[in-house]
């Protein structure tokens, strides 16, 4: 159905939209915005055809095309010919557990790949499904996000992508399978899968995993009869490291490449009923390596009024942030809701990956997962680990047990000489193996 006809709004399809949000006045803004950026966008090409003329324009948009193109090939150009794999998994199909596995097969000849799913699972019941059109976004964002970032990212950049995605597989499915989730997960995985096939070509460039998710919605009545939507973003993934960084503590979704900002706490509390105890990073949680992953976080919330809880905790039980070029992978999530009237509500309990559910106030715990190490730990500084453990990131054990670091007894410094030992002994265990 057209939104605007003839460059008239239709009430009708409008006011259809807006009766189906929980919070049409935030629905209204936003359908006001987008069509007043793509007119003011349509506006200003327009000017600028008018001012340079057609031919002039296109010649110039040629151009910027072909130069995102050239480059990108060369990036491509620089990879081994070959054949790499990638497979990622999810393991539930938000209604049972399943194992789920998007498998990518990435040839490079030439300057030019071709990315294809085609031994990836079916479609699911579940919302997990990804459209074509979602399934060309992750692979886009997953190549740009692996090469050089000065490359422009435009339709030029992909054009040496050839991607294929058959109807029926979890990548491309088929009506009536629903996607609504498809844009969060599945797209992860197949971000996932494919830097895993990149990192075959070029580990150099390999990034560790972003673990998942463990944030869900909460929804109840205003006293004036509409309805309040908040979102548990300070549950989210957290990064994996890179051979230049550690992980972060934890950032927005993987298909944003975490440019989803966590708002403050503070305005939270303003806005919704809700108190927050606790947001703090976790300990012996990040995947060690060289450069270690994301810890992840330990957040309590309490929500203070009756409310229906759907629960999003596609990073509950299940490692997600994997491990790359020797690093390990982080932890796993946990999650906990516990009502405040136990005889209404029942005692604590651990939620479903996904679900609804109506409760009293209730508390929220959660163990945000922690993301993937990079590069062997026993080569990360001593010094940056002794200031994890300063920090309580990683406990005196852990920097022994995963980095071979002995810290001092004052807990203030390393033991230098018992590093080194602990650190050798390493290396003449694996030279025996």
């Amino acid at each position: 159905m057209e939104l605007v006809d003839g460059g008239e709004v239709r009430d009708d399809v409008w006011e259809l939209l807006l009766i189906n949000s929980r919070t049409p006045d935030l629905l209204d803004g936003d359908l006001r915005a987008m069509l007043g950026s793509t007119q003011i966008g349509a506006e200003r090409v327009t000017a600028l055809v008018d001012e340079l003329e057609v031919t002039a324009y296109l010649s110039y948009l040629d151009g910027v095309l072909d130069h995102a193109d050239r480059r990108m090939r060369a990036a491509v150009a620089g990879l081994p010919d070959g054949v790499y794999y990638g497979e990622d998994h999810s393991d539930n199909d938000c209604f049972e557990k399943m194992d789920i596995a998007i498998r990518v097969a990435l040839t490079v000849k030439g300057d030019a790949m071709v990315v294809d799913f085609s031994q990836s699972d079916g479609q699911i019941r579940g919302f997990k499904n990804s459209s074509l059109a979602n399934t060309y976004s992750s692979v886009f964002l997953a190549i740009a996000s692996f090469f050089d970032t000065s490359i422009p990212r435009n339709e030029g950049t992909y054009r040496c992508v050839t991607i294929i995605a058959p109807e029926g597989r979890i990548v491309n499915a088929r009506p009536p399978a629903p996607m609504t989730m498809n844009t969060v997960f599945v797209a992860h995985e197949i971000v996932h899968a494919v830097w895993r096939a990149l990192a075959a070509a070029d580990s150099s460039r390999a990034c560790a995993g972003w673990s998942k998710t463990m944030h869900g919605h909460v929804t109840g009545p205003k006293d004036d009869g509409s309805a309040w939507v908040m979102y548990q973003w300070h549950a989210m993934g957290t990064p994996g490291a890179t051979a230049e960084r550690d992980g972060f503590v934890q950032m927005g979704h993987l298909i944003s490449l975490g440019g989803l900002d966590l708002p403050n706490l503070e305005f939270h509390e303003q806005m919704y009923p809700v108190r927050y105890k606790r947001q703090e990073q976790r300990i012996d949680n990040a995947g060690a390596g060289a450069r270690r992953g994301g810890t992840g976080v330990r957040y309590e919330a309490d929500i203070l009024v009756p409310a229906t809880w759907s629960f999003r905790a596609e990073g509950l039980d299940t490692p997600s942030g994997y491990g790359v070029q020797g690093g390990l992978t982080g932890g796993v999530g946990y999650e906990w809701i516990v009502p405040a009237d136990e005889a209404a509500d029942g005692p604590a309990f651990i939620p479903p990956k996904y679900g609804v559910q109506r409760l009293g106030p209730a508390r929220m715990i959660a163990d945000t997962p922690g993301g993937g190490g990079w590069g062997d730990p026993f080569r990360r500084d001593p010094q940056w680990v002794l200031r994890d453990v300063r920090d309580e990131v990683v406990s005196v054990a852990a920097a022994a047990r995963d980095y071979g670091v002995v810290i001092g007894a004052d807990g203030r410094s390393v033991d230098l000489e018992a590093t080194a030992a602990l650190r050798a002994s390493r290396g003449k265990c694996d030279q025996s193996t």
